[in-house]
Parts: structure tokens; sequence; C-alpha cells
């Protein structure tokens, strides 16, 4: 009966207004929701503006490939009986380089499609490497007499060969440059790249010193798959916002609004794997059959993980920002609805459920508003925009609710607290819990003071206890 005729105690009252928060939940969720639809949206987009330019992008090797011969004996079973014969293959003698020296400079551009932008490059890539053969190379089951040392090749991986652009790439070994054909890359990029031809007879008696350079467009991030005995990368780029990632990070880097230089410094020990390995891939010629290896690695390539990455990432991902900022929905409609229940059951103005309703989707409305300006204008210009909005709404909509624009005011001043102490915690993620918990347990303290003498199961004329 109580209910019905509006005669509700402080308890009741709140369970009301805890009722009403509830049920814009469903709301609240719709508006997480949204920013994934505009998230995914986005990245449809961004990969559109990006296709046909190249992908991320995976650099390995060189890698240097003999191919040689070797005799293998198996069983097999002819007439009922088993038969052991002897036959020869083809195999590959992988050599990673003892030493790999590769300067990148790195050409960021801007790309955008309506209200969609995404971050692409063009990078400039040189390096030299320097191949010798084992001393030991008996102890790998190969010998001299059975290499084709004339028929050797050159390998290059790169992820995605359609961001190779410009000029030619160029590989030149003793003065000499190399014809290059396509296909033929490392494991690391799945067989993707280039190679060469190479006449490696001389191997024997020096070592092998190659020079390469090619350009190559990417988007997203750059890595490099170390394969060397000692590999040095260097790093020069003008984009002032990198993510350096991956299993190996840069042993110096600079940072400034200006770009960023880094240099990478990996040994072949930190890698976990031997400059020598063999391989299965036939070679031309009449002895083309194939042995599948124990070695899931084979090919010298660097286990799962082993990268040296760099990203160019933007400096704010407003569909986080807003995702992170919903996160705190309830806490803008647990703080307004409790103001506006203790001007209820203490300064004795009645708030019905429709006004409590429309208050909470007015809050609810600036998660939305800040997701639809923050793709146009940017996430701080479309944060101060919309919670001006919604500040301003609410606190004339108070003003008429609570008969008072003094209290419209405390109502205001709330809100542009709550709006402030948001944008903090937003901006200083590390600590955001440490924040959040504070400003929690203030609160608490401040409505315990506040109702210490309210009895809550009193009608509206008995709420304060003497």
């Amino acid at each position: 009966m109580a209910l019905l005729t509006g005669e509700r105690s402080p308890g009741q009252k709140l369970a009301f207004a805890i009722l009403i928060g509830l049920l814009l939940a469903v709301p609240l969720f719709s508006v997480w929701l949204i920013n994934y639809d505009r998230q995914q949206q986005s990245n449809f987009a961004k990969a559109s503006i990006a296709e046909g330019w190249g992908g991320p992008q995976v650099m390995a090797g060189p890698l240097l490939v003999i191919p040689y011969r070797t005799t293998i004996t198996e069983t097999v079973e002819e007439a009922n009986r088993p038969v052991v014969r002897s036959r020869q293959v083809w195999q590959e003698l992988i050599l990673s380089p003892e030493l790999v020296d590769l300067a990148t400079r790195i050409h960021p551009e801007r790309r955008q499609r309506s209200i969609y932008e995404v971050v692409v490059y063009e990078a400039e890539v040189s390096g030299n490497a320097r191949f010798a053969m084992p001393a030991d190379l008996s102890r790998f089951g190969v010998a001299a007499a059975d290499m084709a040392l004339d028929r050797a090749e050159l390998r290059f991986g790169i992820s995605d060969p359609r961001g190779l652009f410009g000029r030619p790439p160029r590989v030149r070994v003793g003065g000499t440059t190399l014809g290059l054909q396509p296909g033929g890359g490392t494991a690391a990029t799945s067989g993707a790249g280039f190679f060469a031809w190479l006449d490696a007879a001389g191997l024997a008696g020096a070592p092998i010193n190659v020079s390469f350079a090619f350009d190559v467009r990417g988007n997203g991030w750059l890595s490099l798959a170390p394969q060397a005995g000692d590999t040095q990368w260097r790093l020069t780029s003008s984009w002032p916002h990198p993510s350096f990632q991956g299993g190996f990070l840069p042993v110096s880097r600079n940072v400034s609004d200006k770009g960023f230089t880094a240099t990478y410094r990996v040994g072949n020990l930190a890698l976990g794997q031997s400059l020598v390995s063999t391989g299965t891939k036939a070679s031309p010629g009449p002895l083309t059959d194939r042995v599948v290896p124990a070695d899931p690695y084979a090919g010298g390539t660097a286990a799962p993980g082993h990268e040296a990455r760099v990203s160019l990432i933007q400096p704010v991902d407003l569909y986080s920002q807003v995702n992170r900022s919903a996160k705190y929905g309830f806490l803008f409609i647990g703080f307004t609805f409790l103001a506006f229940l203790l001007f209820d059951v203490i300064g004795g103005v009645r708030v019905s459920a429709v006004e409590y309703l429309l208050v909470g989707a007015a809050l609810v409305l600036f998660f939305i508003m800040l997701l639809a300006f923050a793709e146009v204008i940017g996430f701080t210009p479309a944060y101060i925009l919309a919670s001006a909005a919604i500040v301003g709404l609410n606190t004339a909509y108070s003003a008429a609710v609570l008969k008072s624009w003094r209290r419209a005011g405390f109502i205001c001043a709330l809100l542009i607290a709550l709006y402030v102490v948001l944008y903090i915690l937003l901006s200083l993620e590390a600590f955001s819990l440490l924040i959040g918990s504070l400003m929690l347990f203030v609160a608490l303290a401040a409505v315990m003071y506040v109702t210490r003498n309210l009895n809550w199961g009193a009608r509206d004329r008995e709420v304060l206890s003497p």
C-alpha cells in the first residue's frame, strides 16, 4: 500500500533507485555493443584502405642454400619379404650468415577515407651479410664432394611480396649483381620472398660477402626474424609513436616528437639455433626424391616468437577509450541517483521514477555522443563537447525536478567532478584502480556521515532519528 500511495520509507526509495539503475544496464550494455560494432567497421575500413599496399611485413634472411647428394637406406616389402634398398636423394645444406648488418629507414604515411585513418609505411632496407663454410661440415653428414656448389641459392624472406615496390631488389656478391627470382623465401615467411642463383664454388676458400637493398611497403608493423650468428639491425623513422614488441627488444633506442631510432643486437645463442642445418626441398636434376626431416625448424628459421618488431601505433585508440569510459557508466548513474535520493529523503523533495529514468537516460546518452563525435573530431574534443551537453541538460532538468537552482548547482558540480575524474582515470591507466577505489571510499564515507541519523525504515515524516 505504501508503494501505491507514495509514502515510501528511505529504504524503499533506495531499493527503487537501485532497480531503475539496474534497468539502465540494458542501454549501457548496448553502448558497448555499438562501440564494438563501430570498431569492427573501422578495422574493415582500415584494411580496405591498406589493401594493395602490403600487409604487416616480416623480413628474414638471407640464407645460403646448397644442394647435396646423400644416400639413404630404407626397407620395403616385396613378395611379402622385407628388402633393404639404398638410393640417392637430394637434400639441402642451409647456412645462416655469420654476420648480418642491416639498416632500415621507415617513412610513415597517413592514409584516410571518410572518417577512418590508417598508418602505412615505406621502408628502405639495405644490409651486408657474410657466409663461411663451417670447418666441421662432416659432423652434419655432408661431404664437400657431394655438394652442388654451382646450384646454390641466396634466399630472402618477405612475408608479403606485394609490398616490394620502386626499384627492383638488388643483390651483389663480389661486385657482381645477381638476377633475382620470385618465391623461394624462408620458412619464417612461409616461403614468400625472392632468391638468386649463386655459384658458391669459392666458398670453400674464403667467406662470401653479400650486399643487398630493397624497398618494401606495409602497414601495422615491420618485423625481422634474425637468423645470423650476429645480427645488428638499425632502425630510423620520423614516426613519434613506436611500439617495440616481439621476442627481442632494442639494446638502445631514442624516441622524440621528431621520430625514433633503435638498434637491435641478436646472436644465434639467444636464438637457440645452429648456423648450419639441413632441409629437404628437392634440387633440379635426376635425383628428386624427398626425405622428411625430423627437425621442425630445419632451414635455419628462428623459433616461434623470435622476432624483433616495431609497430607504428596511433597515440590514441578512441574505441578502446570509449569502451573503458563506458565501464564507468554505473559509477555516474550511482552517484547521480544517490544525490537525488539524498535530496528526496533528507531535503524533502519528491523524485519520481520517471525523473530518475530520464536523468539516467541522459547519462547513458553521453557515451553514445562521445563515440559519435570522437570518430569525427577526436576523443578529447568529443569528451568535452559531450560532457558539457549532458551536464547542461541534467542541470536544467534538475532545477525543475528539485525546485531549486541551488540544488541543481550541486548536481552540476557533481557531474563536472565525475567527468573530470573519469578523464583523469582514462589518462592515467596505471593508477585508475587506485584513484577509483579512493574516490569510492570518500563517497561512501560522505554518504555514511550524511545519513548517520537516518531511519531507513521510517515513513516520510519520521526520516531523521532524534
